[in-house]
């Protein structure tokens, strides 16, 4: 017969046992406490989409969109824009894009889309004169003279007006009783973007001096990325840049040409060594080509595009807007740091002054 041995629980010391009891729990406490204080803070990743209550933010969501047209008022021209939103319906920084030779408001959506999931209201505009309706319904031996054609000095004027009068508007809309756009904008914090000819028009708004149509920067706009950007065909580059006073983030390739003009990979890698100091950024992506910042490849492109190409543009930039439109410490100790070499390859390109 087997029999369970019981250990009898001998009655407790009531007065000297409590007091045990209550050191061990106060020192248990303590060590939480001290765990808890000493636990690193979540790191900052321009990446991670936040996690929004009801709507929650993944890679598979998208921001809620809308397209408007802006009336030109005495000018005529009227300007399409596509803005994105982030989910929270609080007042937000304001980043607007100006797409290349060609685009419309539809293009590089992938930026819209991961701007707006960060917290931005992204409007992108459509430039008339120089967007698809030159080439769309042009037959396809003919589309190259008409984009050509296009790549004109009253086109690159106009563009440069459109921006002024998006503010504007902007500025209108923000306050107007029914407009989907009522309080949402934060219009003391605008970052200015661009590709190719929208590169250009961007640096035109935000700083390049140019010897001709009186140009001068928006002083709202705060900051600004361009993607492939390029030098004047003539004068001096630190003449053009010298006096560039805000931040100014360079997206470049090392195979980054552009057929139309004539762009070369020298008038690219001109532009950073040109701008004053402080705040300045350059990347320059190992074997991208013109198309890379853009959605999809471009007809004549010879290298296989590269997935982490976007990943880098989306983290260098998203990092950029925090840190100077939202003053984010951690961002700009991120960019300053060894952030952007975490999504870099071995034989991308970073550097900043």
């Amino acid at each position: 017969m087997n029999h369970q041995v019981v250990t009898p629980i001998e009655p407790m010391n009531k007065p000297k046992d409590l007091r045990i009891l209550i050191l061990v729990t106060l020192f248990m406490l303590a060590v939480g406490d001290a765990s808890s204080a000493d636990s690193p803070a979540p790191k900052y990743d321009p990446l991670v989409l936040p996690k929004v209550p009801d709507k929650g933010f993944d890679k598979g969501s998208k921001p809620e969109t809308l397209d408007l047209t802006l009336r030109g008022d005495k000018s005529g021209r009227d300007l399409p824009l596509r803005i994105y939103f982030p989910a929270a319906g609080t007042s937000a920084p304001v980043v607007l894009f100006s797409p290349g030779l060609g685009g419309s408001r539809e293009g590089n959506s992938y930026l819209g889309e991961h701007w707006a999931a960060r917290g931005y209201i992204a409007v992108f505009v459509q430039h008339p004169g120089s967007d698809d309706s030159v080439w769309r319904d042009k037959p396809k031996g003919e589309r190259m003279a008409a984009m050509t054609q296009a790549a004109n000095l009253d086109n690159f004027l106009a563009r440069v007006k459109d921006i002024h009068l998006v503010l504007d508007k902007l500025e209108g809309l923000n306050t107007t009783k029914n407009s989907r756009l009522l309080g949402r904008l934060d219009l003391q914090r605008v970052g200015m973007s661009g590709h190719s000819f929208g590169a250009l028009t961007t640096q035109a708004v935000s700083g390049q001096h140019f010897p001709v149509g009186g140009l001068t920067a928006d002083t709202r706009i705060k900051a600004a990325i361009m993607f492939s950007p390029s030098a004047p065909r003539r004068g001096e580059p630190k003449e053009a840049f010298g006096q560039v006073k805000i931040p100014w983030l360079l997206m470049t390739g090392t195979k980054d040409t552009a057929p139309i003009g004539n762009t070369s990979i020298e008038s690219r890698f001109a532009v950073f060594p040109s701008l004053p100091p402080g705040g300045k950024y350059e990347v320059v992506l190992y074997n991208a080509e013109h198309s890379a910042f853009s959605d999809r490849a471009l007809p004549g492109d010879t290298e296989k595009r590269n997935p982490n190409h976007h990943r880098v543009i989306l983290a260098l930039s998203t990092a950029f807007w925090d840190a100077y439109l939202r003053g984010d410490a951690a961002a700009k100790a991120w960019l300053d740091g060894e952030g952007p070499h975490s999504v870099l390859e071995k034989e991308d390109r970073w550097q900043l002054k």
